[in-house]
């Protein structure tokens, strides 16, 4: 709050006339003016549609008994030739009033060293373009870790109080999870979702965390274009993929640790066979680093209004970077970045608005993007700098063929001990993931319709039955896995 206070005071004394507050925390932004009109012995006075304009420090009381209307308000303010202060709190529905509108630019052109300042608070506000650059934007400052950590103690204290002594369970490395993913959200926000995880069970506990996420997103707005995903997977859930692996654990601490290396992991550009993993392998990042996973959907951003599908992507992103640190995954990325001769040069600026917040962006998100038809990637895109590295997944081999048997398996509570695991995965060669997943699900359903137990039989029919896209694509596959091997590193 010092900060906010000290900001406020700067506009002040610069004799800014018209300032405007974007926030969620009206009472807040009401405190820190309290505490700064305190100080500077300033008259200051608040405003709503339902109660008026009501004086709260020391001065005369306003005599106009219709000050709800905001004109009269704003009548009112013109008339004052002292240094007061008027916080409006959720004016932005009538700036659409020229009227409204000229009084307010009155206000602010006001050269006089006594003239009042006025104060625009809600939570979104769009000023009319002869107002904009009279004004002043003032961003209330994020809670800290210190401070998120702080909230969470007193919410643990208040919940002890009042059950009896009893002391609320978790561990550090819980404690530190948490902060970081109410990273992003206001002092009030961070109130309830600490006190939601704690007054439950009395515990803060990694099974908590997931939820935490989800409560954060939800309380951030984020449907549409963002989607986040709650089940991320396990390293466990993802066979092979070795290298990409130990990449990722070399990394975590950098990505994860608070100022510990300067230049933390950016991401990851995953291209390769279809259906060997690149999407589980996103997920297991957001699973294995204990993140929130955000999944951003081409197709939903794009609009018929020139200039909005890019609005709409410059929106993911910042909400992205409201839920640092996550990750956020790009499926398939080239359908949204492949130049079309119908699109209007749509995918160039969807491209350069990417490439912008790549550079730019001083957040902890590890961007995670898949693709599958690697022609249709802009090279820009793909160079280092904006990511960190190019990874290939290539068709499973042997021993990978075998951990993926074992997993899906398992999935469907068969016990692997019982399956040649060897033979089955001998049987599958040239079969990606997906494709061995789904000759397990037809085995299932063969077992079943003959009321049968599943056996190697089952899945060796179902193997030889199906055509991957090794065979089916062959000659389009093997140029991408030669391009793969020449030009990127193996994943596995």
């Amino acid at each position: 709050m010092k900060n906010d206070i000290h900001d406020l005071n700067l506009l002040l004394e610069s004799r800014v006339k018209l300032i405007i507050t974007e926030s969620w925390e009206e009472q807040r932004v009401l405190e820190t003016m309290a505490a700064l009109a305190i100080k500077r012995a300033r008259t200051w006075f608040t405003w709503d549609h339902v109660d008026g304009l009501q004086r709260l420090g020391f001065g005369a009381d306003i005599e106009d008994d219709e000050t709800s209307d905001p004109e009269k308000a704003l009548e009112c303010v013109r008339k004052d030739t002292q240094q007061s202060i008027y916080v409006f709190c959720d004016l932005h529905p009538f700036l659409d009033n020229p009227r409204l509108v000229r009084l307010l630019k009155l206000a602010a052109m006001n050269t006089d060293t006594q003239a009042p300042t006025i104060m625009l608070v809600s939570h979104q506000i769009k000023l009319p373009p002869e107002l904009s650059r009279l004004a002043v934007r003032l961003d209330l400052s994020m809670p800290s870790d210190e401070q998120l950590a702080a909230i969470i103690r007193e919410e643990a204290s208040s919940w002890t109080e009042q059950n009896q002594g009893l002391k609320v369970r978790t561990d550090n490395r819980t404690l530190e999870q948490v902060v970081r993913n109410l990273r992003g959200t206001t002092h009030e926000e961070a109130r309830r979702l600490a006190r939601k995880l704690i007054v439950d069970d009395g515990a803060i506990t990694q099974e908590d965390v997931p939820a935490l996420n989800k409560a954060k997103f939800s309380l951030l707005d984020m449907q549409g274009v963002l989607s986040f995903e709650q089940d991320t997977a396990h390293f466990a859930d993802v066979g092979g993929l070795h290298h990409f692996k130990q990449w990722l654990l070399d990394r975590q601490t950098a990505f994860l640790g608070v100022g510990a290396i300067k230049d933390a992991p950016k991401g990851v550009m995953l291209v390769g066979v279809q259906g060997a993993g690149k999407s589980l392998a996103a997920k297991a990042v957001a699973g294995v680093w204990g993140l929130p996973l955000l999944r951003l959907d081409f197709a939903a951003l794009f609009n018929k209004y020139i200039g909005e599908t890019e609005k709409n992507l410059r929106e993911a992103l910042k909400m992205a970077d409201c839920m640092e640190p996550c990750v956020l995954w790009i499926d398939e990325i080239e359908k949204g970045l492949a130049p079309d001769s119908g699109d209007q040069g749509v995918s160039r600026r969807l491209l350069g608005t990417l490439l912008t917040w790549m550079s730019e962006r001083q957040s902890r998100v590890f961007l995670v993007a898949t693709a599958n038809d690697v022609s249709q990637l802009p090279p820009e895109l793909i160079r280092k700098g904006r990511l960190d590295e190019l990874f290939f997944v290539d068709l499973p081999a042997m021993a990978v063929r075998e951990d993926i048997l074992r997993i899906h398996l398992q999935r469907r509570d068969m016990d692997a001990g019982n399956f040649d695991l060897s033979r089955l995965a001998l049987a599958s060669e040239g079969f990606s993931g997906a494709e061995i997943e789904q000759a397990i699900v037809s085995a299932v359903y063969a077992a079943s319709a003959r009321q049968q137990s599943v056996t190697d039989a089952h899945v060796l029919a179902a193997l030889t039955q199906t055509s991957p896209l090794s065979v089916v694509m062959s000659e389009r596959l093997q140029a991408l896995r030669t391009w793969g091997h020449e030009r990127a590193v193996m994943a596995g």
